[in-house]
């Protein structure tokens, strides 16, 4: 078993920056691969980013390329995703989520995800 919590949402202005954790209790977190979803209000869940459980792998959405970075320190028990150059569009609850299938990540079907945290941009 797996519990992830979420943190280091909050309210910033456009063009700034926030960094959110997704910090692992239980299981051996390092033997999973970890990815970040976000869902607005009255849209779909939609993936942000994602990272291998080594970390050697990452990728993300097309629409935050260039301006989020997912990255993960295993000794921590932690992954990050470092936002910049924020939008209102980002404006969404960010949830973690982790499976030892990189394919249950990509999908969204992983056995575990986190509470969410809120992430608010204002214009």
């Amino acid at each position: 078993q797996v519990q992830l919590v979420e943190s280091g949402g909050g309210l910033v202005q456009a063009g700034g920056s926030l960094r959110l954790s997704c910090t692992a209790f239980g299981d051996t977190f390092s033997t999973m691969h970890v990815g970040w979803f976000r869902q607005a209000p009255g849209k779909e869940r939609e993936p942000v980013a994602r990272i291998s459980s080594s970390g050697g792998m990452t990728n993300s959405a097309a629409s935050v390329r260039g301006r989020f970075a997912i990255s993960r320190d295993n000794a921590k028990n932690t992954v990050y995703l470092q936002m910049n150059s924020l939008k209102p569009e980002d404006t969404a609850v960010y949830y973690c989520t982790a499976d030892r299938a990189y394919g249950a990540v990509l999908s969204g079907t992983a056995v575990y995800w986190g509470q969410g945290t809120q992430v608010t941009v204002s214009s």
